[in-house]
């Protein structure tokens, strides 16, 4: 049996703030509800919700807006790992996304590992476009240059 919540915030593969959606019971009382990132569907809840949805909406616009801006920095960067190497260039070690995240970081971005999107670790001298999910609607790219230290 679902259980109808109002979501508060963006949860990816599950809906936007301010929509209605069914969900396991387990999966609202252990992590949703105790989180505050949804509500219980009740009718005060949902004229609740309509008296501050142009609020939400407002929010939302506004983190995208710096995300956005989050994106637009993470593009203009020159990352640049230098990588020890071996016969016919190929790297000892891999360039992982943890790899990616500190050196991001260190130029100033706090990026989670986890939205670097990697098929695999990268094992090979060049230039590389990695993908880095920082929302759902937003998409960000970042030019990567592994070299030789």
């Amino acid at each position: 049996m679902n259980e109808r919540l109002i979501l508060l915030k963006d949860i990816s593969g599950l809906g936007k703030a301010g929509s209605a959606v069914n969900i396991s019971p387990g999966y609202a009382r252990n992590y949703l509800l105790p989180k505050k990132l949804a509500l219980r569907a009740s009718k005060g809840a949902m004229r609740q919700l309509e008296a501050h949805k142009e609020k939400i909406e407002a929010q939302h616009k506004a983190e995208i807006e710096k995300i956005k801006a989050t994106a637009k920095k993470i593009a203009e960067l020159e990352i640049t790992i230098s990588m020890k190497v071996g016969e016919e260039d190929k790297l000892y070690g891999s360039v992982t996304s943890h790899t990616i995240a500190d050196e991001i970081k260190a130029l100033g971005i706090d990026v989670e590992h986890q939205k670097i999107v990697l098929k695999e670790p990268i094992k090979e001298l060049g230039v590389y476009d990695v993908e880095i999910k920082l929302h759902p609607e937003v998409p960000a790219k970042a030019r990567i240059w592994v070299v030789r230290a």
